[in-house]
């Protein structure tokens, strides 16, 4: 009898019944939930709120960082930009771990298939995230990115040391994602017939979408870029952010759903 991993989450009666909504919702009406479509479904809703909290402490911990830095004077200094870096690749080597998490459950639920199909050809970031999805999230982050560096020559110390902290958020981030989204376009198929296959490029298409929502880049610039007066730059900040779920909202009402793009995806030769 093969000995239970730990890291393997169990599946219970939810996570059944959550795969045969997962299934249906994507217009997989004729396939069943199986264990494996099961196990690999509970994975990333787990791993999914797992991230969510490590966000929320990396933003908590960031905000507690830069009041020190304010308490202490208001100018950068070395010990709290240290503490912040180490807080920015603590958060990216959490969320490495947590895709390897992701990953691992699914070669273990691949090596237990009796039979394995494959993608007919690889699957390119073209196909699983798309055009709009890749230019909206390149376009948020240089946005963000301009804006912090854009403050950086204001004399206001205070400023000045929430860019920086913006800054090191965002190409942490950035790193984080550029990360994430190659070990979702590298990972070999876990199929064993037609139905898994198109399951399996679905939740390919659904990983590289989240991943590529810019909450992150949305909170930081709204959430440090304060100064001793209230500036164009947080006018800005809070622009980005409901010009950028706008543009979400309108890019996911007019791009294909997750299922048509994971079938065009596949009918790609």
């Amino acid at each position: 009898m093969r000995e239970a991993d730990p890291m393997e989450p169990d599946q219970t009666e939810p996570d059944h019944a959550e795969a045969a909504q997962w299934l249906a919702r994507h217009g997989l009406t004729d396939a069943e939930p199986t264990p494996l479509l099961t196990a690999r479904l509970a994975v990333r809703r787990r791993a999914k709120a797992v991230d969510s909290a490590l966000l929320a402490a990396f933003i908590l911990g960031a905000a507690l960082m830069q009041t020190l830095g304010r308490l202490a004077g208001g100018t950068p200094s070395r010990p709290t930009l240290l503490v912040l870096a180490a807080l920015v690749v603590a958060l990216l080597m959490a969320q490495w771990t947590l895709g390897r998490w992701v990953r691992r459950v699914d070669r273990q639920a691949g090596a237990r298939l009796p039979r394995r199909v494959a993608h007919p050809v690889q699957l390119g970031w073209r196909a699983v995230l798309g055009r709009p999805h890749a230019v909206f999230a390149v376009a948020t982050f240089t946005a963000a990115v301009l804006l912090a560096v854009s403050v950086l020559p204001i004399a206001d110390a205070a400023l000045r040391y929430g860019a920086i902290f913006v800054l090191i958020g965002l190409f942490g981030a950035g790193a984080g994602v550029v990360m994430q989204l190659r070990q979702v376009l590298a990972s070999p198929a876990v199929a064993e017939d037609e139905a898994s296959l198109t399951a399996d490029v679905i939740m390919r298409v659904e990983d590289a979408r989240a991943l590529v929502t810019p909450s992150l880049v949305w909170i930081l610039p709204a959430l440090f870029l304060y100064g001793e007066s209230i500036g164009w730059w947080n006018a800005v900040s809070m622009a980005l952010v409901v010009a950028g779920v706008i543009a979400l909202f309108l890019i996911h009402m007019r791009s294909a759903g997750v299922a048509t793009a994971a079938r065009r995806a596949m009918a790609i030769r």
